[in-house]
């Protein structure tokens, strides 16, 4: 069962002006000329126009009340009814009247032209009028994530007429931007659709993106882990040292802060250079260097015992 308070957002003891108020504010949302080619919109409309035709009129809302939505089968049952008002009439789902009368009844004086002259107002027009836009176009832009961190642009084409589409430094994966306008021609005069470029960032061989930080995997010599040092990294506007801490285990995170990726539309801040360590265990060693790491060995087995 439909209900008509909820699909008009009152409650049950609304009061008649509340409900030709919701459904002016309703109707005016999704109407069809505001909604076009919007099938979602165009059957919300119906909706509230058919709640509307029932709750809008006191008669059909006390039976709607009493009886639910088959009150239709007992609308017979009112005697001051008088049907000949009524030019044609399409039986249950499609519930439309084609009225004779005076439209006042329904709407109050005024309330019919001054609901229609508000569409006129929201569409530009007074005669109820509106010129369509014509279709928005989707277009896919792909750019590596050097351009992505320094901003970069491109000359897409669109029916014979070449534009721009340029991008701030911080470009992200799944950003879509708008160039108002320039999309599809509208058949009767109205304004230009819109262009959507949607922005794909390319996987990059040394770095991955995690929000506004970039992930560097960097190779570790099992010296340094041990032992502390230094690590020389390339990144995507500069070399940067990185102190290596002494007892590094392999598959830590270090980070360097500020080192990341802009931040779109922010100017001066970045993310932060987040460094994975790989240690890089030694191979082909020589004799000696084997010997070195068996007495290492020996040293560690003798001090696990005496702890």
């Amino acid at each position: 069962m439909k209900d008509y308070y909820s699909i008009l957002g009152v409650q049950k003891n609304a009061t008649q002006a509340d409900i030709k108020k919701a459904y002016r504010k309703l109707a005016v949302k999704y109407h069809p000329d505001k909604n076009q080619g919007d099938k979602i919109a165009e059957e919300k409309f119906k909706e509230v126009s058919k709640a509307n035709e029932v709750l809008g009129n006191l008669e059909k809302r006390e039976k709607y009340d009493k009886w639910g939505e088959n009150w239709k089968q007992f609308e017979g049952a009112n005697q001051g009814f008088d049907s000949s008002q009524f030019g044609n009439r399409e039986k249950e789902d499609g519930q439309t009247f084609y009225y004779e009368g005076d439209p006042s009844q329904f709407f109050g004086k005024g309330d019919f032209s001054d609901l229609f002259g508000s569409y006129g107002d929201l569409f530009g027009n007074k005669n109820y009028h509106r010129k369509s836009a014509g279709h928005d176009v989707q277009a896919n832009m792909e750019i590596t994530l050097e351009e992505a961190y320094n901003g970069t642009s491109r000359i897409i084409q669109l029916n014979n007429e070449k534009l721009r589409v340029t991008t701030k430094p911080g470009a992200y994966n799944g950003q879509q931007l708008r160039i108002r306008n320039k999309g599809g021609q509208a058949v009767d005069g109205g304004k230009r659709g819109d262009i959507y470029v949607n922005i794909k960032v390319l996987p990059h061989k040394s770095f991955k993106l995690k929000g506004n930080d970039l992930i560097f995997l960097a190779d570790v010599e099992i010296y340094t882990a041990i032992l502390g040092g230094k690590l020389s990294i390339s990144t995507l506007s500069k070399k940067v040292e990185m102190n290596i801490p002494k007892g590094t285990q392999n598959n830590a995170m270090l980070r360097l802060k500020g080192n990341g990726m802009p931040v779109y539309g922010k100017s001066n801040q970045f993310g932060d250079l987040l460094v994975r360590v790989n240690i890089k265990v030694p191979t082909d060693l020589s004799t000696e260097e084997l010997s070195l790491y068996e007495n290492l060995q020996k040293l560690n087995k003798q001090k696990v015992k005496s702890d």
